[in-house]
């Protein structure tokens, strides 16, 4: 972890954090190890692909980076902050205002718009209902969806849809987006399309970006591949 000093003139100094860091991660279900002591760092903007077989931890992984699970053991830190060890009330706070989310099935609100969709994070932060649609319908637009704003998501295509998600996990410009298994049930060139947009949006923010995958294509196109085998890191596979 990075280190504090301080300078001549009495201010503290401190070293660039990580966006995200994980130290010694440890998941039990019952007796089965999940995560069985698991390091990583992930830097401010990157984009990393989480691989790994059915069953590795991979899922568990992200779930306990993102606080929502609980670790049994280690340490979970947000640009330094240690964010394991907050209530409950707290992690579901951060998750609301520093994280962003994309799961494999989208989990729109099927009796609303894309722009209602991709507008909620905002109006959980309290925006108005005119500042939040205005700041979706620009997402959407950048994400190839303009003039589709008011379709809700049975009109749209499973593509689409997962776009909609994009905007929804990065309207309120979060400092990491989770994405489990995003492109799972579209078919490759679209899974593909669908994962450019998201790397791309969120390169726009700053975000760093955590992708969940078994998908080889997928994770092919991620800058940095974090393989997971039986709980652990596994050194032999942990760079592009």
């Amino acid at each position: 972890m990075p280190t504090q000093t301080t300078n001549a003139a009495g201010p503290l100094a401190t070293t660039a954090w990580p966006a995200l860091s994980g130290r010694g991660l440890v998941k039990r279900y019952g007796t089965q190890y999940a995560l069985a002591g698991v390091d990583i760092d992930i830097s401010p903007g990157e984009a990393v692909a989480i691989v790994g077989p059915s069953g590795s931890g991979k899922t568990s992984l992200l779930h306990v980076l993102a606080g929502i699970l609980p670790a049994d053991d280690g340490e979970v830190y947000l640009a330094g902050r240690r964010i394991d060890s907050l209530s409950e009330a707290r992690r579901s706070e951060l998750r609301r205002t520093e994280f962003g989310f994309v799961f494999q099935s989208g989990r729109l609100v099927a009796e609303l718009s894309a722009e209602e969709n991709a507008a909620l994070p905002l109006l959980l932060h309290g925006r108005s209902r005119s500042a939040a649609l205005a700041e979706a319908r620009q997402w959407l637009g950048r994400l190839g969806l303009a003039g589709k704003e008011s379709r809700r998501p049975g009109e749209l295509s499973g593509g689409e849809a997962q776009r909609v998600a994009i905007a929804r996990a990065l309207g309120h410009r979060p400092s990491v987006i989770f994405a489990d298994e995003p492109t799972g049930a579209l078919d490759t060139r679209t899974g593909r399309d669908t994962t450019d947009a998201l790397l791309g949006a969120a390169a726009e923010t700053g975000a760093a970006v955590v992708i969940v995958t078994h998908d080889r294509d997928l994770a092919e196109s991620v800058p940095r591949r974090v393989a997971i085998r039986d709980g652990r890191v596994d050194t032999g596979v942990t760079a592009a």
